[in-house]
């Protein structure tokens, strides 16, 4: 049986699956409880298509393994597969500001219907290294793997990062002190004010790089679940700042001498702003 075929009939049962569910419950996150756990089942589905004899399959689906084996850890040590609790804070807000007919028609074709479609875009790489049939790997599979796993480390420093600050923040709340600062801006949030998004994204690139090595062709359509992902990242980072801005005025010095997303050196504060504090 053709694995997209396959891939297609799994992702409409998820499509389904996931709006019913929010349906149910009035939670919008179902999406994200499944985000780390899609991806590892389409590229599987690739792989075993090749009789899990092609290599280069079995590597990509081994390096997207890890990926959400990590990703699905730091989802539920911050609750996100808790009932009731998971929600994506920002729908709370977003379902403020729309009509209820208006978010759900947003629920049904964006949140639903289309994250799911981009989760299965981002693996589909795999189809082009698929169809290329079988070959041996390379010295540049070998870099992209490495590149991968650089990117997965830093995505996993960032995340542990932003788990140590916002328990030392909810202690300090506890105890009746006011956290200072009141957003991370140390470790790699000095370089990029969203390190573990830039990492995320990064590794898909990567793996879209895959298809270049089985093929030694630069563009194939399967770039667009790269791109797009690129995409709702930007469009969630500018709407998660934007919330982020209005309940921290500061954050927007920081915004001034900080990267969004590619890290880079920081700018110098600016000396009428708040100095920052470690």
């Amino acid at each position: 049986m053709n694995p997209l075929f396959v891939c297609l009939a799994l992702c409409a049962v998820v499509i389904v699956g996931t709006w019913i569910a929010s349906v149910v419950t009035n939670e919008h996150s179902w999406v994200d409880r499944i985000w780390s756990i899609a991806p590892i089942a389409y590229v599987w589905i690739f792989a075993g298509a090749a009789g899990l004899a092609d290599p280069r399959l079995n590597l990509m689906a081994l390096l997207v393994t890890l990926w959400g084996v990590r990703l699905t850890f730091n989802f539920a040590r911050k609750g996100g597969y808790r009932p009731h609790q998971g929600e994506d804070y920002r729908w709370a807000i977003l379902r403020a500001r729309l009509t209820r007919g208006q978010f759900a028609a947003f629920n049904v074709l964006f949140i639903t219907i289309y994250q799911n479609l981009l989760i299965l875009g981002i693996t589909l790489p795999a189809l082009t290294v698929y169809t290329a049939g079988r070959s041996p790997l390379g010295v540049w599979d070998f870099v992209l793997a490495a590149l991968f796993l650089v990117f997965l480390a830093g995505e996993t420093v960032a995340d542990q990062q932003q788990w140590d600050f916002h328990r030392r923040k909810a202690a300090e709340t506890a105890a009746g002190r006011t956290p200072s600062p009141r957003f991370l801006q140390t470790g790699l949030f000095r370089f990029s004010r969203h390190p573990n998004f830039f990492c995320e994204q990064a590794q898909w690139w990567v793996l879209y790089g895959f298809a270049i090595a089985a093929t030694g062709v630069w563009l194939h359509w399967t770039l667009a679940g790269a791109v797009l992902l690129t995409l709702l990242f930007i469009g969630s980072t500018v709407f998660t700042e934007s919330i982020t801005r209005s309940r921290y005025p500061e954050y927007r010095a920081y915004q001034a001498r900080t990267s969004m997303l590619v890290p880079w050196l920081p700018g110098r504060q600016d000396e009428h702003s708040e100095p920052v504090e470690a």
